[in-house]
């Protein structure tokens, strides 16, 4: 196994605990000088913030262990492409590469609507590698979403129930 596979693994042990937890699954790691200093899940739900990304919460950790805001010689390992957000915080932060699992289509900015992570304008630019271990950040996403569905429509099957119920005993 090499080194992005080795660190995807642990990003998607981390996407697993927001999994655990109902939220998107969705984890992340950074890595400096071979070893993890940061790790994140999303965590959005939970916590009721907007800004609980999984690579939010990662850099924070990151930027605490090294005593620094840049990230200047660290990688990201990521499950999930990130979004215009966090992709926005990878450029401050200065971080210099970036592992992504799965890609994005509807909302992610390292590639699929734009690619943030890579624009001449900006003051830095960060290497990009996708689709390490894609098949497995992807099938966690598809399967988290097909039970999120099931849920869903059994509530509303229940709530059904109870109106109808209610009605009868009018």
């Amino acid at each position: 196994m090499d080194l992005d596979e080795k660190y995807m693994r642990e990003a998607i042990r981390q996407a697993k605990k927001a999994y655990a937890l109902e939220e998107v699954p969705i984890g992340c790691v950074i890595v400096f000088q071979d070893k993890i200093i940061g790790r994140g899940y999303n965590r959005r739900t939970i916590d009721k913030n907007t800004l609980a990304h999984a690579e939010l919460i990662a850099i924070k950790k990151a930027s605490r262990k090294l005593g620094d805001w840049r990230l200047e010689d660290c990688t990201m390992y990521v499950t999930l492409e990130p979004c215009q957000m966090c992709s926005g915080a990878i450029i401050q932060a200065r971080i210099k590469r970036v592992v992504v699992g799965c890609m994005n289509p509807k909302a992610g900015c390292a590639g699929s609507i734009l690619n943030l992570l890579d624009m001449q304008e900006f003051n830095h630019q960060c290497e990009l590698t996708t689709g390490v271990l894609e098949t497995e950040c992807s099938t966690m996403m598809k399967q988290f979403f097909t039970e999120l569905r099931k849920i869903h429509k059994q509530k509303k099957q229940k709530a059904q129930q109870d109106i109808e119920g209610r009605e009868r005993m009018q």
